[in-house]
């Protein structure tokens, strides 16, 4: 499957391209991500145990969901949302992702689709998912709204979708630029651009014009002292996630 141009941008691609053997290193390039990883996992499970009424004694809660992580990199999302009875397709744009994560589902004992491609080819076929994970992903697309329209045309009515980003204001150039990307070198020189992130409002706009309802938005805070990550329902200065519901027609 060939990558659709209308949502990647190519400069995007190419950095997670130049990272991708390093998806399941804890202590690698990615190393951020799996820190930050317990945190966003409580957050989706909460959202989608709500809105679909799953049962938590249940084994499996997520049986009978159908649930798009776009942007799935090595599967960090995928493998947990499977492991909870999730049908899971996971889509990248970044072609050396996707054998690193068919492997290590392999590995883990896990049947996950996973396809090299965007939201946007997905969207040529008559899918339709229950859930779409959308996490770190709308600061790295060429065109914010044309993509976030395509996400909603992939949910069912009624279907929910969770995105997170980062903030644009001064505090998160500090930390999620100089800081993460400077000082403490988790992630590669140019892995962000400021200009790119959103803050909630913007965010909040895109997603109501795509015709989706922001119901939840809450912030992913980062304690330097116990090293942990923490969902704040105040403070959502740096990174933050939202879930918004598609409109029933």
């Amino acid at each position: 499957m060939q990558a659709s141009q209308l949502s990647i941008d190519p400069e995007e691609i190419a950095k997670f391209e130049a990272m991708a053997d390093e998806w399941w290193d804890p202590n690698g390039k990615f190393k951020p991500l799996h820190m930050l990883n317990p945190c966003r996992l409580d957050y989706i499970i909460e959202m989608v145990r709500t809105e679909f009424g799953c049962d938590p004694q249940k084994i499996k809660p997520f049986d009978g969901l159908k649930i798009l992580d776009i942007g799935c990199g090595g599967g960090l999302l995928c493998e947990p949302m499977a492991r909870l009875g999730a049908n899971v397709v996971g889509v990248d744009a970044a072609q050396r992702n996707i054998p690193i994560a068919v492997a290590h589902a392999k590995q883990s004992d896990l049947v996950i689709d996973y396809r090299h491609g965007t939201a946007e080819e997905i969207l040529t076929g008559d899918e339709k998912f229950d859930v779409i994970l959308n996490m770190e992903v709308v600061e790295h697309v060429a065109d914010p709204l044309s993509y976030i329209k395509t996400c909603e045309a992939l949910l069912k009515n009624g279907g929910m979708m969770l995105c997170s980003t980062i903030n644009r204001n001064t505090k998160s150039f500090i930390m999620a630029i100089i800081g993460a990307e400077y000082v403490m070198r988790w992630l590669p020189k140019g892995t962000h651009e400021w200009s790119k992130f959103f803050k909630p409002s913007e965010l909040e706009n895109i997603i109501e014009q795509a015709g989706m309802e922001m119901v939840d938005k809450k912030g992913f805070v980062f304690n330097p002292i116990s090293w942990q990550w923490s969902i704040s329902d105040k403070d959502l200065s740096v990174n933050y996630v939202t879930t918004s519901v598609k409109k029933l027609v």
